[in-house]
């Protein structure tokens, strides 16, 4: 393998890995924590309180968070725009995948960027980042369509790149291990989306703010 090889190698591998760990736990977690909405304003803001007063959050937040996303982000768009694909001449089911994950990958950095502008961005000038600035946020309709394309964009760009993880570092080797690993990370994609969609409409429900 020439040197050259092996960088590009290196990167593919770091690229995949920081996709699953740390960012796929991140956004795991992410979800879950917004999911407290569905239990009412209170919830969600005691939830997001604690995340908030983590210890180090500022340290876990650029190494744990920020650094591995803007890598995956530069070395995705790198894959994206120079990769080519079999879908015309093959049609398979991968080679669409392979497809959708470059056009998830594009929609959700733009979501991701967004999100971060609404959210950790305003908090840093003073906004409190509470249930209410999220049920303010969707009452722009253009807003929650954004937000509802921007979670399934990412959801599915997560466990589609979970599937070529587990390729790409031997884990499922056979057809059988390939096909089973298609149905889990389906799941997994159906489960998180479910999570990220059911707290968006608790934030749009004013009822369930507990004032």
């Amino acid at each position: 393998m020439s040197n050259t090889n092996g960088k590009e190698f290196f990167r593919r591998k770091l690229h995949s890995l920081l996709g699953v760990i740390p960012i796929g736990i991140f956004l795991t977690q992410h979800l879950i924590v917004n999911h407290f909405a569905v239990n009412g304003a209170s919830s969600f803001n005691k939830a997001a309180g604690f995340m908030a007063d983590l210890p180090f959050r500022y340290v876990l937040e650029i190494f744990i968070i920020f650094l591995p996303i803007l890598y995956h982000a530069i070395y995705g768009l790198y894959i994206a725009f120079t990769g080519t694909s079999n879908v015309k001449r093959f049609g398979y089911f991968r080679n669409w995948m392979y497809i959708l994950q470059r056009i998830s990958g594009v929609i959700t950095l733009i979501f991701i960027v967004w999100h971060l502008w609404e959210t950790r961005i305003a908090a840093a000038l003073g906004a409190d980042v509470n249930y209410m600035m999220m049920h303010d946020l969707f009452t722009s309709k253009f807003i929650l369509g954004f937000y509802i394309v921007g979670i399934i964009s990412t959801t599915f760009h997560f466990a589609n790149g979970l599937w070529s993880f587990l390729v790409s570092w031997g884990i499922t080797v056979t057809p059988r291990a390939q096909r089973i690993s298609t149905y889990v990370t389906l799941a997994i994609f159906v489960a998180l989306t479910f999570v990220g969609l059911t707290a968006i409409f608790a934030f749009v429900n004013p009822h369930l703010a507990n004032m």
